[in-house]
C-alpha cells in the first residue's frame, strides 16, 4: 500500500515538474526571440555585420524557432516559388496542394483580416501548381 502511495506521489511530482519546465521553456523562448529582435535592430542601426554575437544568436535561433522564407515575391511566379508559398514540394500530389492552399487561406483570407495581395499570391501559387503545363502562367 505504501509503495502505491509513493508511486502516485512520484508521478504527481513528475507531472508538476514537467508543467513548470514547459512554462519556463516558453518564457525563455519568448525572451530569446525578443532579445534577438532587439539585437538585430541595434546591429542595423550601428551598421554591424557578422560579429560573434549575431553568429551565436543565429546558431541558437535555428533550434528555438522555425525559419520562414524572408524574401519577397518574384515578378513572375515560378513553380519553385509557388511551392515555397504553399509549403509543399513541386512534385506534391494535387490533393495535398489543395489541402495546403485551404490551410493557408483560412488564416490569410481578406474576410478574416488577411491581405488581398497575399491571398492573390496564394491563389496564384495553387493555380500554377495545379496546372498541367509547366509553361502555363495563370492570368496570362
Amino acid at each position: 500500500m505504501a509503495t502505491i502511495l509513493l508511486l502516485g506521489l512520484g508521478v504527481a511530482g513528475l507531472a508538476v515538474g514537467a508543467r513548470y519546465g514547459m512554462q519556463a521553456y516558453r518564457a525563455a523562448r519568448t525572451r530569446i526571440s525578443s532579445n534577438q529582435a532587439a539585437q538585430a535592430a541595434a546591429a542595423a542601426a550601428a551598421g554591424a555585420t557578422g560579429d560573434a554575437k549575431s553568429a551565436a544568436s543565429s546558431f541558437t535561433s535555428g533550434f528555438l524557432k522555425k525559419k520562414f522564407y524572408e524574401g519577397g515575391f518574384q515578378p513572375v511566379m515560378t513553380r519553385a516559388e509557388a511551392a515555397l508559398i504553399l509549403g509543399v514540394r513541386i512534385s506534391t500530389p494535387k490533393d495535398k496542394i489543395k489541402l495546403a492552399h485551404r490551410r493557408i487561406m483560412l488564416s490569410n483570407h481578406p474576410d478574416n483580416g488577411g491581405s488581398d495581395y497575399v491571398a492573390s499570391k496564394v491563389n496564384e501559387a495553387k493555380d500554377l501548381l495545379l496546372s498541367e503545363d509547366d509553361d502555363t502562367k495563370p492570368g496570362h
